[in-house]
């Protein structure tokens, strides 16, 4: 009966160190190797301090910074419900409310309303899937111009020519829509002063 085990125990020994310890590392290695910043997690570095990720959204929430997509991603409460947790990437995930759904609806025209002005971009007034998207559409970005404006005492001119040498094109060229990085932005934002 041993010498069946024994060929079967080292392969799985060998598949294990081989899948899970070498091909892991390989890939990790040239990875770093590649794409440093990337796989480092796209650090934002101000003043060398790290600020936050240039992937993972962030809540901005006052009026002299541009606001990011709203954030649906929640966390346990301690009576066995969830309850809000806004950007928390230990809890990114989405809503799972379908487009029928009448809770989907009820919270866009909640959002929408709380913003006060027709027309809204959809990102404004939605949550991205992930609910840690760092982009806006620039029309959202412009949207926030007139606050922004108020609230730092600036130009608003000023602040549609910073969004638009903020505004992102696809990727390669064709793949997704041009997007601003909010936590960009708001750093060019805030070396305006």
């Amino acid at each position: 009966m041993l010498y069946l085990l024994r060929p079967a125990a080292s392969l799985v020994v060998l598949l294990t160190l081989l899948l899970g310890l070498a091909v892991p590392l390989a890939f990790t290695g040239a990875a770093n190797l590649v794409f440093p910043a990337q796989a480092g997690g796209s650090l934002v570095v101000r003043e060398g301090q790290v600020v936050g990720s240039a992937l993972l959204g962030q809540a901005f929430t006052a009026d002299r910074y541009f606001h990011p997509r709203p954030s649906a991603t929640t966390e346990p409460d301690a009576a066995g419900g969830s309850r809000a947790a806004p950007y928390n990437a230990a809890a990114s995930a989405a809503s799972q409310l379908g487009p029928t759904s009448a809770a989907l609806l009820e919270a866009v025209k909640e959002r929408a309303a709380a913003l006060g002005a027709t027309p809204v971009p959809a990102d404004a007034a939605t949550a991205s899937a992930s609910g840690l998207d760092p982009h806006i559409s620039p029309e959202n970005a412009l949207r926030q111009v007139a606050r922004v404006a108020t609230a730092r005492g600036l130009d608003a001119a000023a602040l549609r020519a910073l969004v638009a040498r903020q505004v992102q094109g696809p990727e390669l060229g064709l793949l997704g829509e041009a997007r601003v990085n909010v936590l960009r932005l708001n750093l060019a934002l805030d070396a305006l002063r």
